[in-house]
């Protein structure tokens, strides 16, 4: 069956079995593990996932067509597979909210343009994964999972939530189509903490402007000069000090004072 490769979805299907493999192979998906997949697509992953037997998975797919040549097949054979159909940005927090606070895993080859809403979606669901595993962008990965001296607002906003680990990358060679660029396997693991919704905002104003101070980016929010070197100062933090020498608890510490100012 020819299907037609949709590039306004950001379509790229990984057909590298080795790759497949080890992406599934880091949920460790046992028979009791409920596993929520995001952009199945032609369902290489899906097949793999329910090969480990688990005892439900939920496939999110935009896609109509793929659903109707790939997906259905699968559910001839396999009674804990339930397919949603919409943007999973969309459908992700209403899945979640239907498993009833049940544990779950979150696995996906995602269109690269989504990656940084589903970040935020995902550090903004009251009841998170246990572990995520997604297949982004290689530069996009090597931001996320960033330390001092290269922080940067990627990396201190999932920091915040969870803890991101490259596993390994992936050739653009090993996609068809084809992208320009090549791709990692990330692996996160959540922290059951809430963000404040401000702490993004927060953030956004320390990392305005990376060649500028800690102290120059925070006056954004309006503060007087004397009142923000009195809260770097409480935490032992250099005024000079960039934004990208930051660790995530000295951010999340600045944040919280902050916020009590």
């Amino acid at each position: 069956m020819l299907i037609k490769y949709r590039q306004n979805l950001g379509q790229n299907f990984l057909k590298d079995a080795r790759a497949l493999d080890r992406i599934v192979s880091v949920l460790e998906i046992g028979s009791k593990d409920v596993v929520v997949e995001i952009g199945p697509g032609h369902g290489e992953l899906t097949r793999r996932i329910l090969a480990q037997g688990p005892k439900k998975l939920v496939a999110i797919e935009k896609d109509g067509a793929l659903i109707d040549h790939f997906l259905k097949e699968f559910l001839k054979n396999h009674a804990n597979l339930e397919v949603v159909e919409g943007d999973a940005l969309k459908e992700l927090p209403k899945v979640v909210e239907g498993l009833g606070g049940e544990p779950y895993k979150l696995i996906g080859n995602i269109p690269y343009y989504i990656t940084g809403h589903l970040l935020r979606t995902l550090g903004e669901l009251e009841h998170k994964p246990s572990i995520i595993t997604l297949t982004i962008q290689k530069e996009v990965a090597l931001r996320l999972c960033a330390t001092p001296p290269k922080m940067n607002l990627l990396s201190a906003s999932v920091g915040i939530w969870g803890n991101g680990k490259i596993i390994r990358y992936i050739s653009r060679k090993s996609f068809k189509p084809s992208p320009k660029v090549d791709s990692a396997i990330l692996k996160i693991v959540p922290r059951k903490e809430l963000v404040d919704p401000n702490y993004y905002k927060f953030i956004k104003a320390l990392f305005g402007s990376p060649r500028k101070t800690v102290l120059n980016n925070l006056k954004a929010l309006n503060l007087p000069k004397e009142e923000l070197e009195k809260i770097l100062f409480s935490i032992v933090l250099n005024p000079k000090a960039r934004p990208q020498d930051l660790t995530i608890k000295e951010i999340k510490r600045l944040f919280i004072l902050f916020t009590h100012n």
